[in-house]
């Protein structure tokens, strides 16, 4: 079988675009990484999976730490200045750094240490907790005890408040995919977090 000239140009530009969409930079451009230090220390401190960390980052602020949403959340995260202020005074941290929750740094490490919380009171249920980290936790335990929502990733659809629903949905993905873009990247965090 012999091909034309504009068939193996066209078989060119496919392998082209094959090899160009499976290259690491491509992936890497489209699902970015901003804060890695702040992200790979909070993780690590508190014991959370960093992509976890990385997809709700994603998710809440699109990285940027100056996001104020309608309601008042605020930074990375979008943290409430009132639970930011809850979970300095938990962790016996400073309640001033409820103050500064534009600083990613800041706004990481208080993030990290509810959705740490939050793993912990729903005994280590991921579903239950990004769920908890939009609707709240007595919004989760309500459904829960209604039996309105079993809190597994496969029925998300059950959720009743459809921000929640979709929020866990895209927390869920955004979880795959930087865990299998980054693949290894933060694997000495995540190791330490299962002793």
């Amino acid at each position: 079988m012999r091909f034309s000239r504009r068939e193996w140009a066209l078989l060119f530009l496919l392998a082209t675009l094959f090899a160009l969409f499976n290259a690491s930079l491509v992936w890497e451009w489209l699902y970015p990484i901003r804060y890695e230090g702040e992200i790979a220390h909070a993780a690590a401190q508190y014991e959370v999976d960093p992509y976890l960390l990385l997809a709700i980052i994603r998710i809440e602020s699109k990285f940027n730490p100056y996001t104020v949403s309608e309601k008042g959340a605020v930074g990375l995260m979008q943290l409430m200045p009132e639970t930011a202020a809850w979970v300095a005074k938990k962790a016996g941290l400073p309640r001033e750094l409820a103050m500064h929750l534009e600083d990613p740094a800041v706004n990481v490490t208080l993030g990290a240490w509810y959705v740490r919380y939050l793993l912990d009171r729903f005994a280590g249920n991921t579903a239950l907790a990004v769920a908890a980290y939009n609707a709240g936790p007595n919004a989760v335990d309500r459904w829960l005890d209604r039996k309105v929502w079993d809190g597994r990733w496969e029925t998300v659809s059950a959720i009743p408040y459809g921000e929640t629903r979709h929020f866990v949905q895209r927390v869920l993905y955004y979880h795959g995919r930087y865990r299998a873009v980054y693949e290894d990247r933060f694997a000495h965090l995540l190791e330490r977090a299962q002793r």
